[in-house]
């Protein structure tokens, strides 16, 4: 086989160095054509970005607002948009170097190609510092001003209490459905809801329709008219009017609506309130669902609320069967609370009346027992403005209705709560003087006493409601501890007392007569009173959130 001998390639010398390179039109080693040509000319070195910390979102230019984290794709589009000369060369990668966040710099390493002679192009690594300028965007700059809204959403429902609204509130923060609000305002029986938007208030009321049963009414006002282009300027108002029946409320249903509902009986209990009214008759189990719809096309109030609600004490309870969810339909036999303390001096003052045993059905079987203390409405001689109440035949009226239990000695301690809930209070415009609980504060003629009466009921429905738990978002309180701790303790101090106890019995098989007992302590009472509510609805750990937003790095530590 021939041996052919490659082509022969010529050298020249480096026009500037003197260095023996393949020729090309420039002459020049790679060395020295870096020296002489630079690609980056008419690149900018430093640049800025503009950012709003209100929003946290940065200037893309020309004129539009992104949201964009550190180091990401969209923040290297809007850096690579600020450099004008970037246009005239090829760039062949980009990237951020790590600076410290709170330096306000911000430095993107690049690497460019440019044809600089014929057939010879030049590949260049450099540098571009941005500077973070803080300010505000257009739509900050409006909500910074008063009277900029474009769209409002009216929420009513004519209740004495806001506890719907407390609830709502909570929905609210859980689902994020307040970050297109501008502020909120509260009215005598309701909130108001301003937004920059027509869309993100008709967001809202589709919203508010998803959660509970509401009726929404809309209308829009005229600001201004251009009449060489024939566009106009609108502000629109949403009314949106919850229904005024809430869970636990005794209702009395039109016989012509109780009789399409399943021929339910027409005095019924609130259980639930969703995007519709669950009602159950506590006598027979029956249930029934009513929609916004239904509702009002023929609207009907609560017959006693809340308010109204009595202690009664449970002195026998026996299940009868029928069982329905978490419902056990139960006979029982309660008294006022208070009806068999004496009073001394008084005793034959009292009305007969208080002292009477009552017997009902309840559909709290199973959860009711002996001893156990119940709220329930007391129908014995009761008189509603309700016509269809006074045309009830009285054997169908019971005298007692029990609508849930309750703790009250557990309530008397007064214990701290490990959790808390947050609010909505930062986008209301308050007085700093006044303290508020959540979005409902001193406004519309309510006193702060009523205020935080509501409050703590709202609380207490929380705690001892698993279901309207898990539909809220609970945070840990500063130093709360592990969820057990409640059991732990209660546990402990038995065994210190148990422990206590057996020290005595063996000093008295020493000593001989036993020791007089020493009197009760208020610790001991309390212990014992925790003793008889053991079924009081702790807060699991498992069921509270840690709130990242209070969490700060400090740089000094206590010694």
């Amino acid at each position: 086989m021939e041996f052919t001998p490659a082509p022969a390639v010529h050298r020249v010398l480096c026009a500037d160095c003197g260095a023996v390179i393949e020729p090309n039109s420039a002459n020049l080693c790679i060395n020295c054509l870096r020296n002489s040509v630079d690609i980056t000319e008419g690149i900018p070195k430093q640049s800025s970005v503009s950012y709003c910390r209100n929003c946290d979102r940065f200037l893309s230019p020309p004129a539009q607002w992104t949201i964009a984290q550190p180091e990401s794709r969209e923040l290297l589009a809007i850096c690579l948009k600020k450099l004008k000369g970037l246009s005239k060369v090829r760039l062949v990668d980009a990237g951020f170097i790590w600076t410290e966040p709170h330096s306000k710099r911000i430095k993107v390493k690049l690497t460019i190609q440019k044809e600089v002679f014929t057939s010879t192009i030049l590949q260049q690594i450099f540098q571009v510092e941005y500077l973070v300028q803080h300010g505000q965007c257009p739509d900050c700059t409006r909500l910074a001003a008063k009277n900029t809204w474009k769209a409002l959403v009216q929420v009513r429902q004519k209740v004495p209490h806001k506890r719907t609204f407390l609830f709502l509130e909570q929905l609210i923060l859980k689902h994020g459905a307040q970050k297109d609000t501008i502020s909120v305002k509260e009215v005598k029986d309701g909130l108001d809801f301003f937004y920059a938007q027509r869309s993100h208030a008709i967001r809202m009321t589709e919203f508010l329709a998803g959660i509970v049963p509401v009726r929404t009414k809309s209308s829009e006002q005229l600001l201004s008219t251009d009449t060489h282009t024939g566009t106009s300027s609108y502000k629109f108002t949403y009314s949106v009017e919850i229904v005024p029946v809430c869970k636990d409320d005794l209702v009395c249903l039109p016989l012509k609506q109780a009789r399409s509902l399943g021929n339910i009986s027409q005095l019924a209990v609130c259980t639930r309130v969703g995007n519709s009214l669950h009602l159950m008759d506590p006598a027979t189990l029956q249930s029934c669902e009513i929609s916004a719809q239904v509702y009002w096309r023929a609207p009907f109030y609560a017959l006693a609320t809340v308010t109204d609600l009595v202690e009664f004490i449970v002195l026998d309870v026996e299940p009868s069967g029928p069982v329905k969810g978490k419902f056990v339909l139960a006979d029982a036999q309660v008294a006022r609370a208070g009806a068999f303390v004496s009073h001394g001096e008084n005793d034959m003052e009292l009305e007969g009346s208080v002292d009477q045993i009552f017997h009902t059905r309840t559909h709290l079987g199973a959860i009711l027992q002996p001893g156990d203390t119940a709220l329930g409405y007391h129908l014995s001689g009761a008189n509603f403005n309700s016509d269809e109440f006074a045309g009830l035949s009285p054997d169908r009226i019971p005298d007692v209705i029990l609508v849930k239990k309750t703790y009250p000695a557990r309530r008397k301690k007064s214990k701290a709560r490990t959790w808390r809930l947050k609010s909505m209070a930062k986008e209301v415009e308050e007085d700093e003087t006044i303290e508020r609980k959540g979005i409902v504060g001193k406004q519309g003629g309510r006193d702060q006493k009523k205020v935080e009466q509501d409050y703590e009921l709202f609380l207490r429905d929380i705690e001892e409601d698993a279901e309207m738990r898990a539909a809220v978002n609970l945070f840990k309180t500063n130093g709360a501890g592990s969820g057990l701790a409640g059991g732990k303790n209660r546990a402990t101090r038995r065994a210190r007392k148990a422990a206590h106890a057996a020290a005595n019995s063996m000093d008295m098989d020493e000593e001989g007569p036993p020791a007089p007992a020493p009197e009760p302590t208020i610790e001991d009472i309390d212990e014992d009173e925790e003793e008889d509510e053991a079924d009081f609805p702790e807060v699991r750990l498992d069921e509270l959130l840690d709130d990242f937003e209070d969490l700060a790095i400090t740089d000094e530590e206590d010694v």
